[in-house]
């Protein structure tokens, strides 16, 4: 049998499980996919020698970028954006790190990449749509909570900011369940029917930042599809013969 796997902490705000489950019992693959849940990504080469058997990982929050140092190789990609959350191990034990987080979120984006762009985080998957931004030409500033991070903090955000950006992409954690109570703190009220809100996060299905979205009229999409298209991303890569 097959084993890949999910590494992060915590994990029960994933659907990754769920997914390839689901995948391969549709599919007839003798394969296994688990929830790794690590409090220290030096953890991970030991995790690879308890288990002999595990094909691939994916990676998320908080090592999408911890996770580099420990890694043998990086694809192109994963080095331009600077963050890994698909890990490969090669027959030779090495273990390569790729970003699918691209894939996914280029599909999603495909009819709004026409506007600049706000994105709130500065983390790992903010830096695959920071770099999916910028290889279609699209400006776009940063907001972080750390005013050396980002172009604005939350508190700098003022309604001309929102009514400059009409694409607005959360790339924090906040409003993931089950803090869904929770969401970017951006003045929601001078958003208009123009503005596209993305939010990474896909469960819950609807976070409290699409919904005050969509109060004001905004279009708004989920990670939904987005981690469709990461997942099957790192199956493919997971399953294809390394060039030599």
């Amino acid at each position: 049998m097959k084993r890949y796997g999910l590494i992060g902490h915590p994990l029960g705000h994933s659907f990754s499980k769920a997914y390839f489950t689901e995948k391969f019992e549709r599919e007839g693959l003798d394969c296994e996919y688990l929830n790794i849940d690590i409090n220290e990504i030096s953890l991970l080469r030991q995790l690879v020698i308890n288990h002999p058997d595990l094909k691939g990982l994916n990676v998320t929050i908080p090592y999408k970028e911890a996770i580099l140092p420990y890694l043998d190789a990086l694809d192109e990609t994963a080095k331009g954006v600077g963050a890994v959350n698909t890990v490969k191990t090669l027959p030779d034990g090495r273990l390569k790190g790729y970003n699918t987080d691209v894939i996914g979120i280029e599909r999603t984006l495909k009819n709004t990449l026409a506007s600049p762009a706000l994105i709130l985080g500065t983390g790992g998957a903010a830096k695959a749509v920071q770099y999916v931004l910028r290889h279609n030409g699209i400006p776009f500033h940063l907001v972080s909570r750390d005013p050396n991070k980002g172009h604005f903090t939350y508190e700098t955000l003022t309604p001309a900011v929102i009514r400059e950006h009409l694409l607005i992409i959360n790339a924090t954690p906040v409003g993931m369940a089950p803090h869904v109570s929770e969401a970017p703190l951006i003045p929601y009220e001078v958003l208009t029917p123009q503005h596209v809100l993305f939010d990474l996060i896909y469960n819950p299905e609807e976070t409290l930042f699409l919904r005050n979205g969509k109060a004001q009229g905004a279009l708004t999409c989920n990670g939904l599809s987005m981690l469709h298209a990461q997942a099957e991303a790192a199956w493919k890569i997971w399953n294809q013969e390394e060039k030599q």
